[in-house]
């Protein structure tokens, strides 16, 4: 390949800090390729004539072409989406120590304090706990990336603590009744004499049904994370979903997707794991956007409002928490 020095033109206009690259392509008009051709400007942001400064105006010919300006935003390198990111940005892996890996959703600010919070689900962040379980609690380690993403050094990996979390209610769990665990107790001591690989637990029926999978951690320090969603940018506000509205998503596992709201208010069963399942109301239902590791993110519209939190899925479908819902179990805000 042929060695390649920096185009004078580039040195030329790159002395303006919004010029960041030139090209060669064709001239657009109002959305429409004219097909002439043109010097191709990129800039960090379009300014107005008035925004300008005196003799930072573009020409509007140069290397005796047209010139057509695009504006690009900061172009960085993509990271790993897996690996170790600092600042770390939604749309990358974090998780409970106990778990392997989610999604970080969204840096959002507690409504009362204005502390910044790492964003993203129950299960994510808190191991799937129901509060009562020992799964986990506030204070725990929280590690980016996740731990089945790998750190040779937890103590470096280690982005936040638990702060808060909205306990996971499954269909059918363990009591908590004193009485039937003592129950439960003296019969695994007598079961035990005769066959001592085998073990009896005393389960609940549980009537309580589930509106949100959340949870927040703290930081370590506000430098180590970054609001700005990983190739989506930042969020724009909070949007009302509507069936038919096309929404995307930025995730630790297949990246950025795209698909469209097909139902809200929806009731659905939900495998939560160890052949266990939750009633979960008032979600939405949107088409296939998701795989196993992007749970937490944030779904977004086409102008980056959050309509959404990734929780559940198929092959056919992906589940959302309403947004608005997850703001006000938590008690946060963007």
């Amino acid at each position: 390949m042929a060695k390649r020095g920096i185009p004078p033109l580039f040195q030329e206009l790159s002395e303006n800090d919004n010029i960041i690259g030139i090209g060669e392509g064709h001239k657009w008009i109002r959305g429409e390729n004219t097909g002439q051709k043109a010097t191709v400007v990129l800039v960090r942001k379009k300014l107005g004539k008035d925004n300008l400064l005196r003799g930072s105006i573009i020409p509007q010919r140069l290397n005796n072409r047209p010139t057509d300006v695009i504006e690009v935003g900061d172009i960085r390198l993509y990271n790993d989406r897996t690996g170790m990111m600092r600042p770390a940005r939604p749309g990358i892996s974090i998780g409970h120590y106990k778990v392997s890996a989610g999604t970080l959703g969204a840096i959002v600010k507690d409504r009362l304090t204005g502390e910044t919070l790492i964003l993203s689900n129950n299960h994510v962040l808190a191991n799937s706990s129901d509060g009562t379980d020992d799964r986990a609690a506030a204070g725990d380690i929280i590690l980016q990336p996740g731990s089945i993403d790998g750190s040779s050094d937890p103590a470096e990996a280690t982005i936040g603590y638990l702060e808060r979390f909205i306990p996971l209610n499954r269909r059918v769990a363990a009591s908590q009744c004193p009485i039937a665990k003592l129950f439960e107790t003296t019969l695994n001591k007598c079961i035990a004499i005769f066959r001592p690989n085998y073990q009896i637990k005393v389960l609940r029926e549980n009537d309580a049904v589930n509106v949100v999978d959340c949870a927040v951690a703290r930081p370590v320090s506000e430098a180590v994370v970054t609001d700005e969603i990983l190739g989506l940018g930042k969020v724009a506000g909070i949007k009302e979903p509507e069936i038919g509205m096309e929404i995307k998503k930025s995730g630790r596992s297949s990246g950025i997707t795209s698909s469209f709201i097909l139902a809200t208010d929806v009731t659905v069963r939900v495998d939560v794991g160890n052949k266990e399942y939750g009633i979960f109301t008032d979600q939405i239902l949107a088409g296939p956007m998701s795989v196993p590791g992007d749970s937490g993110s944030l779904i977004l519209t086409e102008d980056n409002h959050a309509v959404g939190l990734l929780f559940a899925g198929s092959e056919k479908v992906t589940m959302l928490n309403r947004i608005d819902h997850v703001f006000d179990a938590l008690n946060i805000r963007f």
